[in-house]
Formats: C-alpha cells, structure tokens, sequence
C-alpha cells in the first residue's frame, strides 16, 4: 500500500514505530498534489511558497517530537485539505469567488486552530461552488473540479474539491461545509464517507457564511465543542450507545424512494437495507411527508434569504473587489457586485431579497419556517419508533460536467433528499454502497441531536459487512 492511501490509524501508527516520518508524508502528497491536481482541480490554492512550506515546518515539528518521544494527537502529522470558504491565518480565502479574489485571512477558523494544535498539516484549499451554492462545483469563478471516477462528471458541490481531493487520494482527509447537502452529496459521488454534524456541535467562526441557519462544518470529534466566538455553538453533547446490530432499529421513508430516483441507485440502496436486516436490524416503514414534498422549496427560500443577508457585505466598500469603473458611490455598488458575483449567487440573492421584502415576507419566508417546523416534527415523531433513519444521498449517480448548469431546477433537485436534516439540524453520514455503471452510489444514514458515533458507528458496521 502506498503511503498516500494510508487512513488516520494507519498513519498514526507507521509514525510512532517510524515506519516513515511526517516530513516524508508531506512530500509526497505535495509531489502527488503537484503531478495529478491540473487534472481534477481539487485544489484552487496549494502555494508553494506559504502553503506547502509551512506544511514542511510543520511536518518537521512532529517528526521531532516522535524523536524526543513525546506523546502526539491522533492527527499528528495527518495531511488535510480545506475548503476554500474556512479561512486559515495569512492564507487566500476566495470562497471561490471573483469578489474574494485577492482576499488573505487575517485569523484562523476556530476549526482550524483546533487542527493546527493538534499538529495536523494543511495541504492547501479546496475548489468549491461561489460561496457554496450549488450541487456540482461548476460555480466556482475559478474554474470547475472533476469527479476522479470519470473526468467526464462533476465531484458533486458545494465541497466538491475537498470530496475530490480525499477520493484521488490527494489528502487524507478535508474539511467541507455542508449547508443543504453541501459535505454528503459529493462524498456520495466520490465514493468516500461524509460526515455533517448536528447543527452546533462544531463552531461556524471564521467560515464564510452563506445561510446561518443551516451552515455547519464537517467532520467532527477534534473540532467539536463550544466556542465563545460563535454563539450558535454548545458544548459538546456527543451521545453514544453501544451499537448492536440485533437491536438496531432502522426507519426507511416511504417518500424517499420516488418516481424519478436512478434504479441503480434504489437497487443498491435497498441491497445495503437488506444486509442489514439479515444481521438482525429490524427495518421498519417510516413517514416524512414533510420532508419530501415540501422541504427543498422551504430550503430554497430559507437558504437564499438568509444568503442575500449576508452577502449584503459584499458592496466593493469594505473589503473585496471594488469596480475601478464607477464613477460614483451608487456606481461602486452595483458594478461591483454585478462583476464580483457570478450568475448563480446572483440569482439566489434576488429570490432571497423578493422573499423578504415587504409584501412577500409572510407569503414565502415565513411560511418557509412555518414548514421546517414540520420537518422537525416530523423527525422528531419518527425518532421515537426507530434509532436511525437510512436513506439514498442522491436520486442520481454523478451527471456530466455541463449536464444541468443551465437548467437550476433540475441542479437544486440534487439536494432533495439532505436538505431536510439541515432544516432539522440533525447529524447525517453519507457512506458508500456500491456502484452504477462504474460510478459510486451512498446511502445516507441519519441520526438524532448529537447522536453522530452512532452513526458513524452504523457506518462502520455496513463497511464491514460490504467487505466480508
């Protein structure tokens, strides 16, 4: 096995009895970033003279202290990736947006600290649709990623260079954030496991907002917690049980498998359901009305709204691109904007602005929470009859690069089936399958508040079986 293929446990382990040194490590995920990268474009940033040469430093400060025989994080010398809208101190942070172009972080997100304290090495920062609106990671102003499992196809989005840059084997692990689907979606595309933690659990401070409500960093354990700096954040509740299997009880929603879903992907998702069930999981026929029929048009009012809030920032004053073309203040505002935004962050900023303005707020907006009410309740309702609740990530394998950038009806439909667990805030996990036509296919498993180990837990148990 090559190093760059090694796992978190596997690396941990070769560097304590020095099988290979940290500085070893990072070299040749540089070398590999730097030979396969112009090809998928996971990465937007991986500076040589920054980047990569604090990797170095870092690297070297773990091997010495293995030296010295210190003890070190599970995460010591583990090289990652970071999507491009999770700022990291004097390094370029675009969120893959002309407007943020030249932008340089002045501090670091309150998950990376956390990562850097551990002494895990950044690698670079990952490609992403502008400000994280979209399925495929087309809209990014700097250029779109290809999925590693055919150069044809998308990685899946918004978090598509992190998904990509983990499956090609680019980093060991990424940071991405997941708003409406944004971490599962293409982790299910890419064949690797992605993880959206309970709405809370991990500080938002020093992420790009795009909808407040709904944003939230993935994955978890080392970067959980409350923080003084996002007041969203809570301690962490993490709960756990001791998975059996025997006694597992898994929902399965009736609406989830729809007219319209791949056949490919029902067959190898209802394959999944039945490996559980013959290792003695009672499956059980759940209801989530609400979730299917009504949460994605609540999600695209909700997510916009609060996107065209806070993207307001964004007016060529403050910070960012500032047209050299205005000639006056009202000028500034609309060129710069109009020139800094691309097509589709500019289009959900106008529906979220009719969604609340006068007139409209209490026909869309407001009616939009009155339904992710719903939703809640009806996870909360379904939660009192099963433990976890297992469904498809994607009602499609991965489309084709171009296939439906023009056509945003047809894009959004992608996050049919995860936008509602972040109208819940609940914790869900994409995990790998099976494939169809030789592209991969997860299922999503779905947990409550603060229940993300058994999830993960669940996850583990399914790999071991599809491995047997």
């Amino acid at each position: 096995m090559e190093l760059f293929e090694l796992n978190i446990g596997q690396i941990h382990r070769g560097l304590i009895n020095k099988e290979f040194s940290a500085t070893e490590l990072a070299q040749i995920f540089i070398k590999k970033i730097e030979s396969d990268n112009s090809k998928i474009f996971a990465y937007l940033n991986f500076d040589k003279e920054k980047i990569q040469s604090e990797a170095l430093s870092q690297a070297k400060e773990v091997d010495e202290l293995i030296s010295q025989k210190k003890e070190i994080s599970s995460l010591a010398g583990v090289p990652f990736a970071v999507k491009d809208n999770i700022l990291v101190k004097d390094v370029r942070c675009t969120a893959g947006s002309k407007i943020l172009e030249n932008y340089v972080a002045p501090y670091d997100a309150t998950v990376i600290g956390k990562l850097k304290e551990k002494k895990a090495i950044i690698l670079g920062k990952t490609n992403l649709d502008e400000f994280a609106m979209g399925s495929s990671t087309e809209h990014s102003a700097f250029g779109f990623t290809r999925n590693p499992h055919d150069l044809e196809r998308v990685p899946g989005g918004s978090s598509g260079g992190s998904a990509a840059a983990v499956a090609a084997n680019l980093a060991v692990f990424a940071l991405g954030s997941d708003t409406g689907g944004s971490v599962r979606q293409p982790a299910g595309f890419c064949g690797i496991v992605g993880l959206k933690p309970t709405y809370g659990n991990v500080s938002r401070y020093g992420l790009i907002a795009m909808a407040s409500s709904l944003d939230q960093i993935g994955p978890l354990e080392a970067i959980a917690g409350k923080d003084p700096l996002d007041s969203t954040s809570v301690e962490s509740k993490i709960s756990n049980f001791k998975i059996q299997i025997s006694k597992l009880r898994i929902g399965i929603p009736k609406e989830y498998f729809i007219k319209g879903i791949d056949s490919g992907i029902e067959e190898n998702v209802k394959n999944s359901i039945k490996k559980f069930e013959e290792q003695g999981a009672k499956i059980e026929e759940i209801s989530l009305p609400h979730c299917t029929d009504n949460a994605l048009a609540a999600y695209y009012l909700i997510m916009p709204s609060e996107a065209s809030a806070n993207l307001a920032r964004y007016d060529g004053i403050k910070y960012g691109f500032s047209s050299k073309e205005a000639v006056d203040l009202k000028e500034v505002y609309f060129l710069s904007r109009q020139k800094g935004f691309g097509d589709e962050v500019r289009r959900r900023i106008m529906l979220g602005t009719f969604a609340l303005s006068v007139g409209y707020y209490d026909a869309y907006y407001l009616r939009a929470q009155k339904v992710r009410t719903l939703i809640r309740e009806d996870f909360k309702k379904s939660f009192k009859k099963v433990d976890i609740i297992l469904t498809p990530v994607s009602p499609t394998p991965p489309f084709k690069i171009g296939e439906k950038i023009t056509d945003p009806v047809a894009m959004y439909l992608s996050d049919i089936f995860m936008a509602a667990v972040n109208l819940a805030g609940l914790p869900a996990i994409s995990i790998p399958c099976g494939r169809v036509d030789g592209l991969p296919v997860g299922f999503q498993l779905i947990g409550k508040p603060f229940e993300e180990k058994n999830i993960l837990e669940t996850g583990k148990i399914f790999e071991k079986l599809n491995n047997n």
